[in-house]
């Protein structure tokens, strides 16, 4: 072994030493989450593990869970691919939805969202707190019972169910409720006064 290949090893020990250092505090489905996301950045994404549905550390192994997805397998890529959303608020819909039925990670915060539009390899959201905030206002998600946490709507999960269909997406788009429309219309009204 040559001295650079030495220090090459050591230089491998120590990062991977600091990744496991920095993984420690974290649930194991946290762990993988950063594993893949770091992996789908470097183009590992065939080398995935398969998760286990009771991985989660947050619910309970003896806890009824979902039936689940016909290809349970699919990437958060190959999900967006398939339903092919046009903006950011239909892109955090289809994340909202994928760690909601894929991820069993029903409330989410921003940083989840912005993770998995990583691991999916998709487009930065140049705003993420504001993509979030767009699509709460735009009835795909609401508030979750964690202070500081989302979830998304259910006229949202049908929204998402039905992309890439566009018109059957039209039908089951959420509604703004009345008072934050009366709200922008008396903003406007206020805006032609002054």
């Amino acid at each position: 072994m040559t001295e650079q290949d030495q220090i090459n090893d050591q230089s491998i020990y120590a990062v991977v030493d600091k990744v496991i250092q920095d993984l420690l505090p974290f649930d194991q489905h946290s762990r993988l989450r950063v594993y893949r996301t770091v992996g789908t950045f470097f183009g590992f994404e065939d080398s995935y593990p398969k998760i286990a549905r009771n991985v989660d550390s947050r619910v309970p192994a003896n806890v009824p869970r979902e039936p689940q997805f016909s290809s349970s397998d699919e990437t958060p890529k190959e999900f967006l691919l398939q339903k092919r959303p046009n903006t950011n608020v239909e892109r955090v819909a289809c994340l909202a939805y994928y760690l909601t039925h894929y991820r069993d990670t029903p409330h989410f915060k921003t940083i989840d969202i912005n993770m998995l539009n990583t691991e999916a390899a998709q487009i930065k959201l140049s705003n993420p707190s504001q993509a979030i905030r767009d699509a709460d206002r735009a009835g795909y998600l609401v508030d979750a019972t964690k202070k500081g946490m989302k979830q998304l709507s259910a006229p949202g999960e049908k929204y998402v169910e039905t992309l890439p269909d566009r018109d059957a997406a039209k039908k089951v788009r959420p509604q703004t409720s009345k008072r934050s429309r009366r709200k922008t219309s008396t903003n406007r009204a206020e805006g032609d006064h002054g």
